[in-house]
């Protein structure tokens, strides 16, 4: 199905127009008419039926997942892989994971602050459990992963795509370096390690993919053009997974679970930067109670979380319906002035 050849190369002057459909000639009404109910009655109205025959029992499961309690699915002696593993939101995910029995392999640039978050595991819990150097940005690096981890934990059960980097830049700041290295490490690294670890998953039929994205990938926010670019792309790529894994008939063994999360107390920068711009006090949520929400929905087999407060998880829900002059005026009240941009 994958375009071949030259549509990825570029030579002068071969671009192929596609071939222009003759517009079709003036009919009189009544043929028209006539044509157009031919239409309805012998492909329209039977395709609606068929249609409603296959989506009712899609319906009704989905109607009862939302009337009845969610049943938890067992993850014990699973192995699972995050990224950005060595602190904050990472750890706090490679610790609940092991407390629910899984074989965890903690990956981080910082090698050191993964080795102390596998330790704790060892010393809490118990599991097997090894940390991992990788670079998420470089397929290479991730490739490796890939080997390192299974030879010494084994084939990965549960991908937790973790690492980030919470890039406050807008537009015009930063180095054309910086910029790259903001995609690659917040965006590209979610296709590396999906290339590498789903067709393992495919292979033994069992696997859960996880995207830790951002609520700046459901609300975009000025001044955070980089990031939230980043993590719209994120959602676009999960939506597009979803849909494909259904495509390939695999729904019913490799799950996805996109998470929004807002307002996570991580790195002191930047909880110290968020504060400095609001007017109003901001509930941060602790890296515990988000990991505990997020393995929660893996359980459960949930496809998309806001592990946060009520009244942000009701904004990403009312988003896209509130007109852009309330947005701004919320703006405007929450934030005051912003300082415009020198460049």
């Amino acid at each position: 199905m994958a375009l071949e050849g030259a549509y990825f190369t570029h030579s002068d002057g071969l671009y192929e127009a596609a071939e222009r459909r003759k517009a079709p000639r003036c009919v009189d009404s009544g043929k028209r008419l006539q044509k157009k109910a031919k239409f309805i009655l012998l492909e329209l109205i039977p395709m609606v039926i068929k249609l409603v025959i296959v989506a009712l029992p899609g319906l009704l499961r989905d109607l009862l997942r939302t009337i009845l309690p969610a049943r938890h699915k067992s993850i014990a002696n699973q192995v699972a892989l995050v990224t950005g593993g060595g602190n904050g939101l990472g750890r706090a995910l490679c610790l609940r994971l092991a407390q629910d029995g899984c074989s965890v392999a903690v990956a981080d640039i910082d090698l050191v602050s993964a080795q102390k978050t596998a330790e704790e595991i060892r010393q809490r819990f118990g599991k097997p459990v090894d940390a991992f150097r990788v670079d998420v940005g470089d397929y290479g690096s991730v490739q490796q992963l890939r080997k390192d981890v299974e030879r010494s934990l084994g084939p990965v059960d549960i991908l937790v795509n973790n690492a980030g980097l919470l890039a406050m830049l807008s537009l015009s700041e930063g180095k054309a370096e910086d910029i790259r290295r903001i995609i690659d490490v917040n965006l590209m690294a979610h296709f590396w390690t999906i290339r590498e670890f789903k067709e393992g998953m495919v292979e033994r039929g069992r696997g859960h993919i996880v995207a830790i994205c951002s609520m700046f990938g459901i609300i975009p926010c000025g001044r955070t053009i980089s990031y939230t670019t980043t993590k719209f792309g994120v959602k676009g790529l999960m939506a597009a997974l979803k849909e494909e894994i259904y495509m390939d008939d695999l729904s019913d063994c490799i799950h996805t679970t996109c998470v929004y999360p807002a307002g996570v107390a991580t790195r002191k920068e930047f909880v110290d930067f968020v504060q400095s711009l609001s007017k109003i006090k901001i509930p941060w949520n602790s890296p515990e109670s988000v990991a505990n929400m997020v393995v929660d929905a893996v359980r459960a087999n949930k496809a998309e979380i806001v592990p946060s407060h009520f009244m942000i998880k009701l904004l990403t829900t009312v988003f896209p319906l509130i007109p852009t002059a309330l947005v701004h005026s919320t703006v405007d009240v929450c934030l005051g002035t912003v300082p415009k941009l020198t460049k």
